[in-house]
């Protein structure tokens, strides 16, 4: 049975300060990936939680950081859109939802600004697509476009999006399906 209850761990402190800054930002945001994934399947608490925020992950992250009593400074990756925050034990790490397309030359991607529906149709699997709302009003709400809920029931790995385009654009997500399958004993 899986626990998708998120209200407990929202209290959490680090939680409530990142509702917190979302709100003063008016920023859309979302927990999501292992963190979410991991939650719902009861295993030990994740120690690395990734945010997407619609519009600047960056931002977000440095109010976050500014709010969080002894939080290590702030890494920001321009490159990647990204930032990082270490406080305790726990790392945040922060993106822009993002549009992502490969071309046939490389295996990285051309990255453009996207949605919350963007950046989940950019996951390698369904179960690492869900997101958790921190919006005002929306707390704690999981956002579940590809039924990776129904997948993390029946124990099932999948792409959210066809699987020949997933593999070819990163053949590497095999592997991590194999991984994945052999950690979750799907």
């Amino acid at each position: 049975m899986l626990n998708n209850n998120f209200d407990d761990i929202l209290k959490q402190e680090v939680f409530q300060t990142l509702i917190r800054c979302v709100a003063d930002l008016d920023l859309e945001t979302y927990l999501v990936g292992g963190f979410v994934r991991d939650h719902l399947l009861g295993r030990e608490k994740a120690k690395d939680i990734d945010i997407v925020a619609v519009g600047s992950g960056i931002d977000l992250a440095k109010a976050v950081q500014q709010e969080l009593p002894g939080a290590n400074a702030i890494q920001i990756f321009k490159n990647y859109g990204t930032a990082m925050v270490q406080w305790r034990d726990i790392t945040l790490e922060f993106v822009g939802a993002r549009k992502e397309s490969y071309s046939e030359e490389s295996r990285n991607p051309i990255v453009k600004k996207g949605t919350l529906k963007d950046d989940q149709h950019r996951r390698d699997f369904t179960i690492n697509a869900l997101a958790v709302s921190l919006n005002p009003g929306e707390v704690g709400k999981l956002v579940d476009p590809f039924q990776g809920l129904n997948d993390l029931q029946d124990g099932v790995i999948k792409t959210p999006l066809d699987p020949d385009v997933t593999y070819s654009d990163d053949p590497l997500r095999m592997l991590r399906a194999i991984r994945f399958a052999a950690q979750l004993n799907f």
